[in-house]
């Protein structure tokens, strides 16, 4: 095994449609509130890394967590935000941390962070969806279902779905 540097656990929390598309016009395709609470369940007390239209998309920097946005506009300050230039360097200022870090978008972030990541929380709405962005697809072969729960569409949430926990072999 090679030494390599010291990094958090690098994980992605994503909902995707069947198409794994994500988004169209900078919004989300579905309002799913199970997914709401799962991603906040999973995410809270945890750092969160996103791209700076996925952050004006959510419009607040999220609560109780520590909030990383990347921007190409090295001007850029947001108020309870730490404001960075590339994936490398929101790595780079969380190398420290004991728990895992999240990913939580958009494409591009998703793109580049995907070969370094170990756990892949996806929530899969099993519909397809005409949208404007995707997340990459993913290798199966790559990654072992740690946990899988399907769920049915009820009152709250229009679409069957299912959560996954993915961790790369």
């Amino acid at each position: 095994m090679t030494n390599k540097p010291k990094t958090p656990s690098l994980s992605i929390a994503v909902a995707v449609g069947e198409n794994f598309a994500i988004g169209k016009n900078n919004q989300l395709l579905w309002h799913m509130p199970a997914d709401l609470k799962f991603f906040k369940q999973t995410t809270s007390g945890h750092t969160i890394i996103m791209g700076r239209k996925t952050f004006d998309s959510v419009g607040r920097p999220l609560p109780n967590r520590r909030n990383i946005v990347i921007t190409r506009n090295s001007s850029l300050k947001i108020e309870g935000v730490e404001v960075v230039n590339s994936l490398d360097e929101a790595l780079e200022i969380t190398k420290t941390e004991e728990k895992p870090v999240f990913i939580v978008g958009g494409a591009e972030i998703y793109r580049q962070a995907l070969p370094k990541t170990e756990t892949l929380y996806l929530t899969t709405i099993h519909q397809t969806f005409d949208a404007d962005t995707f997340f990459p697809e993913i290798d199966r072969s790559e990654w072992e279902v740690v946990s899988a729960e399907p769920h049915k569409a009820d009152e709250k949430n229009k679409y069957d779905y299912t959560f996954e926990v993915l961790k790369r072999k």
